[in-house]
């Protein structure tokens, strides 16, 4: 090989160097200092505004922990937007009790007459949803004439007259009454755990926003978190709280709310009471006391509120039975009946005892307890699955 072929290879090769030189100098400038390696960069990400809750109103001021999150999730739009509650459709929230019924009335519906074996199915159906014997067979027995003296022999006709015959045994007048003399005093009693203390928060939040002042009374003093758990909800809807030394009088507690509502010229007095089995009857004489002394001061006792959970079923009737010859019931409040297949409970209390359900609490959020509907509840119950 010529000298000159070899001078040439050279220059080749040190061109090649110097390409190869400048690349990795290129790449170390674009390498950090310390490290020696390189890091994915993310994106900036744009910062979601700041939205400032200036309105200390009930409408805004109390909403429950997870009705919170899921406002501040959908406030996507412009500052300040107010998000309006959306009440809760008794069709949406009563799948579970609609799904004790909705096989036997898919089968009625499917038959081309009304036999022995449909009212049979029927009867079945209601004491499946805790209806009660006695009062399931009262209903049948008003339907069966309703039938015959209208010569129906359709079973969706059928099934229209068992509505329509649920429905005329539910209404009853379901308006809290007001004293007229303020303050106007409810009060709450129940077993423990059926949700008395959250009841008196969503029956506050309901009462600030219709413009109203309300005193709470942490009356259960034998539960500590349950005078804490009426505090935080006080504080949420802007009521103001009494409460008492831990395992002291409730009777007394509910007497200085109401003394403190008139003094301060408030309208309501929503007063907790501990959590009783039904059948202690040493706890049973207490809250006969409690009542007694509740009407003693300024105002009066309008309303004395059974709260119950609906899926507790046929014991509820036991439960409500009890408290009604210790304090005078006027309603009860149907907790959880959104999680209850048995929602037949409604028709066996107002048929047995003539105390009408006023207040039903279908979820979590405060906007969910809500008043009683007797129409909208049996249709919920008796419609078809989309």
């Amino acid at each position: 090989m010529s000298l000159l072929a070899i001078l040439l290879i050279v220059a080749g090769v040190l061109a090649a160097l110097g390409v190869v030189a400048a690349v990795v100098l290129a790449f170390r400038r674009q390498t950090p200092a310390i490290g020696g390696r390189l890091e994915p960069m993310e994106p900036p990400r744009s910062k979601a505004p700041k939205v400032e809750r200036n309105d200390t109103s009930s409408d805004t001021a109390l909403v429950d922990t997870a009705s919170d999150i899921g406002e501040e999730s959908a406030e996507s739009g412009a500052v300040g937007e107010v998000l309006t509650p959306v009440a809760p459709s008794f069709r949406d929230r009563l799948r579970r009790a609609r799904g004790t019924f909705s096989g036997t009335f898919a089968s009625i519906r499917g038959r081309s007459a009304i036999t022995e074996e449909v009212w049979e199915d029927l009867e079945e159906a209601l004491i499946r949803a805790d209806v009660g014997i006695g009062p399931a067979t009262e209903l049948l027995t008003a339907v069966r004439a309703r039938v015959k003296s209208a010569g129906i022999t359709s079973p969706s006709e059928l099934l229209e007259e068992v509505k329509s015959e649920m429905i005329t045994r539910l209404v009853a007048p379901i308006d809290l009454r007001f004293s007229a003399e303020s303050p106007t005093i409810w009060l709450m009693v129940g077993v423990n755990g059926v949700g008395k203390t959250t009841t008196i928060g969503k029956l506050g939040h309901r009462l600030v926003g219709e413009g109203k002042t309300v005193v709470m009374a942490a009356g259960d003093t034998f539960r500590a978190a349950a005078a804490e758990q009426l505090a935080m909800w006080g504080e949420r809807c802007g009521a103001t709280v009494i409460r008492g030394a831990e395992g002291g009088d409730p009777s007394s507690v509910i007497f200085d709310a109401v003394a403190h509502a008139g003094s301060a010229g408030a309208d309501v007095v929503l007063a907790d009471t501990a959590g009783r089995l039904h059948t202690k009857s040493n706890l049973m004489e207490e809250l006969r006391k409690v009542r007694r002394v509740a009407d003693k001061g300024v105002g009066s006792v309008t309303e004395v509120l059974l709260v119950l959970d609906a899926t507790t079923g046929q014991n509820g009737l036991t439960q409500a039975r009890e408290f009604a010859e210790a304090a005078d019931l006027t309603g009860v409040v149907l907790t959880k009946l959104d999680g209850s297949a048995k929602g037949g409970i409604v028709f066996a209390i107002q048929s047995s005892l003539g105390i009408p359900v006023k207040l039903v609490g279908l979820g979590e959020h405060a906007e969910d307890l809500v008043p009683f509907d007797a129409e909208q509840f049996v249709e919920a119950l008796f419609a078809e699955e989309d």
